[in-house]
């Protein structure tokens, strides 16, 4: 009886075991450190648009945009929310939403490894003459200079390539890949800021905002690791991503 009884201890605690190895963690859309990573991430890339940027914002988070993004990303479905190109269907003040994926192994899943390959199809894209050679919807969503609050999401999804298989949702708001538009206005950084807005790193951001941020330590002065970038850029080939231009 003992020994029985210590069989089915251990016949437990292995289904605990496997239950726990086929379930990755990923961390949710309310950890700081992850929303501190995914803002961050798309402002650096935003301060360093060449040519340069005179109305660029600063990004901030958004709880909404970010729900919505997990709950798209829950459903492991590798394409675009239904949602995005209808008014007002996902978000309550933004009349429409953007939306970029990023598809890969979650072992080197980093929220700025996904935004920077997104914004390395800026090699594909000609400022002036408002042409791609290959893919770029998600690198002008990232520069996008009007959209400035974002969401984002991460889900485990197994049936789109494996056990550890992530896809990466943000979705940003207000829309940006408006067709025959530029992403944004050039000329010397900050010089198209609105009234009320300052520079910092080369992004238009309210005085509220700014003040705010620096006072609490997040958005703006966190500094950001990323270990596996060099892993990262030499496999993002491989992965699928794809990027929403919602106006044909």
């Amino acid at each position: 009886m003992i020994l029985k009884k210590k069989l089915s201890c251990f016949w437990t605690l292995g289904l605990c075991l496997v239950a726990s190895k086929s379930s990755p963690k990923v961390p949710s859309i309310t950890d700081p450190t992850f929303i501190d990573q995914a803002v961050k991430a798309h402002n650096e890339m935003r301060g360093k648009v060449w040519p340069t940027a005179a109305n660029m914002k600063h990004m901030s988070w958004d709880e909404a945009l970010a729900k919505t993004a997990k709950a798209w990303a829950n459903k492991c479905l590798f394409g675009h929310n239904p949602c995005l190109p209808k008014s007002l269907q996902c978000h309550p003040t933004f009349q429409y939403v953007g939306e970029n994926i990023w598809l890969g192994p979650l072992r080197i899943f980093t929220p700025r490894c996904a935004v920077e390959a997104w914004y390395n199809e800026s090699q594909f894209y000609d400022f002036n003459s408002l042409s791609c050679s290959k893919v770029c919807g998600h690198y002008t969503q990232v520069v996008w200079a009007n959209s400035y609050k974002i969401g984002c999401a991460v889900a485990i999804c197994p049936n789109l390539g494996g056990p550890n298989t992530a896809i990466f949702v943000c979705d940003y708001g207000p829309a940006g890949n408006y067709p025959n538009m530029h992403p944004y206005a050039n000329g010397s950084s900050c010089s198209m800021c609105e009234e009320g807005e300052i520079c910092t790193k080369k992004l238009c951001i309210t005085d509220s905002i700014c003040c705010l941020h620096s006072k609490n330590n997040t958005l703006i002065n966190v500094q950001i690791n990323c270990d596996l970038k060099l892993k990262c850029f030499s496999s993002i080939i491989s992965f699928w991503v794809s990027g929403q231009r919602l106006f044909k």
